[in-house]
């Protein structure tokens, strides 16, 4: 929905609030996609939100509760009597569900558990108990299972009878009776075979499976690589205890570029959104990086002090184009392998072909902007504006900045490949660090160069 169209909706739904009519504000919603609800209840005043919330079907109220803020949920539930409650939750999938006692503070999650049966808190406690970040803690436990002897029209007749508890119907999973998963078919396929035809027949046994502790950033590459709907999650002994559907992985898919769009630009990432972050937790997440970098800068003050005797201004004045240059330069080379990393086009073991594409890479783009540097010092500034730059110092200018460009990208390549070899995120070591070791190094070298090329300077 377009901003506009929300804000019309949100004054529209306002207005019937006044008049007290309850009826059209129903009406109003009912034919209204979920995440659209959800933005307008957090639209409107605190103590209109939990009016229109209870104005809503249940399985509207559902879908739309998920879509809502954390804030915004735990206001509500907080006001929810213990029947309204359970009411939202038992129309919840149980991966929602579980994804919003996350969220949620001990004494609300307290409430959730005990409205909820027996069955449920088994699995949710199940759910809860996986790694963080893990397989297991985004996939959801309703799906479709079959077996191996059914005929067409028997699954037919399983999937019409708990399609509606179901998050997704399109992939059936043949299991075993230990529930050991043993194959797959789709609706389509279903639909493609007599009511008498048996599913060992049919059925797709080399199925692509993930375990609970597997990562669920490497699930999410998985199912993007081989173009999934949804994707088994068995545990160690092969027995299916979930799926994983492609609406779980494009939010982690979002969730982790949003992490690492944050560590390349120096932030502690966080999972609430800007403007659910107080000033204090923003604070928090910013101070340390920008005190490492601080302190990190510090050291070309101090390089730049050991040469300031001996190299002349005219040299100086074009530190901040070469260390800019350098930032730059390196920062090119690591965000492309970074992303490179995240979603498996590059691996650790691919260092020599990256360390050798990226000096190609190198050499090739600091030669033109040696050339570059050299006419523009040169001829523009030596020769129109009449600054005493020579020959010989354009040159030694020009060749620093050849130098530092070539240092620069391959700094830049090996880094988030040996963050990935030592276990660590490559965003971590992304623009900010590198732009800082590069500076440091590149002024190193232009001092070096200049004071062995120019000796009187």
């Amino acid at each position: 929905m377009e901003y506009k169209e929300l804000t019309e909706l949100v004054d529209k739904a306002s207005e019937l609030l006044q008049e007290k009519n309850f009826r059209a504000i129903k009406g109003l919603l009912e034919n209204e996609m979920p995440q659209d609800v959800a933005l307008l209840l957090e639209e409107l005043p605190d103590k209109d939100m939990p009016i229109v919330f209870r104005l809503l079907s249940k399985e509207l109220a559902a879908d739309t509760f998920v879509e809502m803020s954390s804030e915004s949920q735990e206001m509500l539930l907080n006001i929810f009597s213990d029947n309204e409650l359970k009411a939202i939750f038992d129309e919840m999938f149980l991966d929602d569900t579980v994804d919003i006692i996350e969220e949620m503070p001990a004494s609300v999650v307290k409430r959730i558990i005990n409205q909820s049966d027996a069955e449920t808190r088994k699995l949710i406690n199940e759910i809860l108990q996986y790694p963080r970040d893990s397989a297991g803690t985004i996939m959801t436990v309703e799906y479709v299972s079959l077996k191996k002897s059914w005929t067409v029209q028997q699954c037919f007749d399983r999937i019409r009878k708990t399609a509606l508890d179901k998050e997704t119907i399109y992939n059936c999973y043949v299991t075993d009776e230990k529930r050991h998963l043993i194959g797959r078919v789709t609706v389509k396929d279903l639909l493609l075979n007599g009511n008498d035809v048996k599913i060992d027949d049919i059925m797709e046994t080399d199925v692509l499976a993930v375990e609970t502790t597997d990562d669920k950033e490497y699930v999410a590459q998985q199912i993007s690589k081989y173009d999934l709907n949804a994707m088994p999650v068995v545990d160690k002994e092969s027995r299916i205890v979930g799926i994983i559907t492609v609406d779980d992985v494009l939010d982690v898919m979002e969730e982790e570029a949003t992490e690492d769009i944050s560590k390349m630009a120096a932030v502690t990432p966080s999972h609430d959104s800007y403007l659910e972050q107080s000033v204090w937790q923003i604070w928090k997440n910013r101070i340390p990086w920008l005190l490492i970098l601080m302190i990190s800068a510090t050291f070309t003050g101090l390089i730049i002090n050991a040469y300031e005797a001996t190299l002349s201004a005219l040299l100086f004045a074009c530190v901040p184009m070469i260390m800019g240059t350098g930032g730059n330069a390196g920062s090119q080379a690591a965000v492309t392998i970074t992303r490179s990393l995240a979603i498996g086009e590059v691996r650790a073991s691919d260092v020599l072909k990256v360390l050798w594409k990226e000096l190609r890479v190198a050499l090739s783009l600091g030669l033109v902007l040696a050339i570059a540097c050299f006419g523009k010092l040169y001829l523009l500034d030596g020769l129109l504006f009449g600054n005493p730059y020579t020959w010989d110092v354009c040159l030694t200018v020009s060749l620093a900045l050849l130098v530092t460009i070539v240092l620069a990208k391959l700094i830049g390549c090996m880094m988030p490949i040996l963050a990935k070899i030592c276990r660590l995120d490559p965003a971590v070591v992304a623009s900010p660090f590198i732009t800082t070791i590069v500076d440091i190094l590149s002024l190193v070298l232009y001092c070096a160069i200049a004071q062995a090329l120019l000796p009187v300077i």
